[in-house]
């Protein structure tokens, strides 16, 4: 497999989840008795990926602990430390040569909570010859997610964020792997978001590849109380 880099976005503020996030940063919210994060880095490690960039902002002295913890068990963390949050696509901005010295890299949203293997997902994207691979999965709420259209070839034609007319269920699960080329593009964009300033500018350049399993965004009390339910990662 060539040779991969990855950037978990870890930085938010998780305020739908006070009171739990007013004393624990959001993408360490215990879920079945581990932090959110620590079932990334369990995905890293079966996919054979070590070299990791985390953005830090809310509680930050925490998750610098948890990097440091990590670290001292072999793996390669950097912290990018956001005084101010820079937003998803800014992260990328404010660390443009992170992936200089690999051929892809793998974008994370470490707010999600997957069941998903990351092997046949950086498989897929190294099939094709598309600078960007976006992960999909079916939703019960598509006005809340991006929304995208494949054609035949599994590309994806159509993108919206958070659609008030949604054209399907097909919504965006927050992982990407990308060319090392098309990182430098998004860097250089010095955009904010990536789902309503990137993503539309790589329709017809990115390929949708179809999950079926758990896929959940803690980002709510309900969906905590489901993963904490229901997970058995």
């Amino acid at each position: 497999m060539k040779r991969w880099k990855v950037v978990l976005l870890a930085g938010g503020l998780g305020t739908r989840l006070r009171p739990l996030t007013d004393n624990v940063p959001k993408c360490l919210i215990p879920i079945v008795g581990r932090p959110l994060l620590d079932y990334w880095f369990t995905a890293l490690d079966r996919a054979g990926i070590r070299d990791v960039l985390i953005n830090t902002h809310h509680l930050r002295s925490q998750v610098s602990e948890f990097i440091q913890h990590k670290n001292e068990q072999g793996w390669s963390v950097v912290e990018s430390w956001e005084p101010e949050l820079l937003g998803s696509a800014g992260t990328i901005h404010a660390n443009r040569d992170w992936c200089q010295d690999a051929e892809h890299c793998l974008i994370i949203y470490a707010d999600n909570l997957s069941t998903v293997e990351l092997s046949p997902f950086l498989a897929f994207h190294e099939s094709h010859s598309e600078p960007f691979s976006m992960m999909l999965f079916r939703t019960e709420n598509p006005t809340a997610c991006g929304i995208a259209t494949l054609d035949n070839d599994e590309r994806i034609i159509d993108f919206v964020e958070k659609p008030s007319q949604p054209t399907s269920n097909l919504a965006n699960g927050g992982l990407y792997a990308v060319t090392t080329d098309a990182w430098r593009e998004i860097a250089d964009m010095n955009a904010f978001d990536l789902g309503f300033d990137v993503l539309p500018r790589f329709v017809g350049r990115m390929k949708g590849w179809e999950f079926g399993g758990l896929h959940l965004d803690i980002g709510s009390h309900t969906n905590l109380e489901r993963a904490n339910r229901e997970f058995q990662g």
